[in-house]
């Protein structure tokens, strides 16, 4: 759980009790436009103004922000899967009103469910919509990588949150599956070393990825290198056998045209990324 990052302001009695009806966002017109950042660190910025929150309503917005609209209901038991329901909704409740106290309309109550107003911008969540327009366009008309996937844009690596590590493994798959793509991409524009970069990136991420691995050892011979992608699949071969039990899938061997119970001459070569 993230520290409480300021002073928290009294809640009036009203606020946490559990018997009323009373809707915390309440304010029509939103303080400004508000950017909320969530790759790195949590930060809330207001217009021109930094906006501190206490722990618990900084989770509130986090929940908004990358799950989108919910229930009121569905958040408490999100956010306080301990507590009674009664008491979870009551900290909602609080939750809400020092948001609403701190930044108006920020969170929007519609029909008993809440989210974030549609002027908040979220990186990470602009990053998650960036990276599936990639994805789904031509490698022709990609465009640049986005700036947060090049220097790994990990989602709030200080939060234990266990609601958290679904989200950060879809960001996770969302890079790997760029960095591939934009490997292959980079190969067929001849633009090798930005390649390998690409595809040695994904591998930083994940050491177990097999199509990482066959990644790289195609652009080692597409750019006629061929001891380096022997090398690269002996890593690959190594890798899994160490750590699955497991030999590289046959359309990793078929690269190479290797049978698949062979293992390369260069087995015992020095690696071609990572520890020796």
């Amino acid at each position: 759980m993230p520290r409480d990052a300021s002073i928290q302001a009294g809640v009036p009695a009203a606020a946490g009790a559990t018997g009323g009806r009373r809707r915390e966002p309440v304010t029509a017109e939103p303080a400004g436009s508000a950017l909320l950042t969530l790759l790195g660190s949590f930060r809330l910025r207001v217009g021109a103004a930094e906006v501190r929150l206490p722990a618990g309503a900084q989770r509130l917005l986090v929940v908004l922000a990358l799950r989108g609209r919910q229930s009121r209901s569905r958040v408490a038991g999100t956010l306080w899967p301990d507590s009674p329901e009664a008491r979870a909704l009551g900290s909602l409740r609080t939750s809400l009103w020092r948001i609403n106290q701190a930044a108006p309309a920020l969170v929007v109550d519609t029909g008993g469910a809440i989210d974030l107003a549609p002027e908040v911008t979220v990186d990470a969540r602009e990053l998650m919509e960036r990276t599936k327009a990639l994805l789904q366009g031509a490698p022709s008309s990609a465009g640049p990588l986005p700036a947060a996937i090049g220097d790994g844009g990990e989602l709030l690596p200080d939060w234990d949150d266990k609601w958290l590590a679904d989200e950060r493994e879809r960001l996770c798959q969302l890079h790997l599956h760029v960095r591939e793509s934009f490997a292959e991409r980079l190969a067929s524009e001849g633009k090798f070393g930005l390649a390998l970069d690409m595809a040695l990136g994904a591998l930083r991420l994940d050491t177990l990825r097999e199509s990482a691995h066959r990644s790289v050892i195609r652009i080692h011979l597409q750019e006629g290198n061929l001891s380096e992608a022997r090398r690269a699949y002996a890593t690959c071969r190594r890798v899994l056998a160490q750590e699955l039990g497991v030999a590289p899938a046959p359309e990793t061997t078929r690269i190479l045209g290797l049978p698949a119970d062979r293992p390369p001459r260069a087995d015992r070569a020095r690696p071609a990324w990572g520890r020796p």
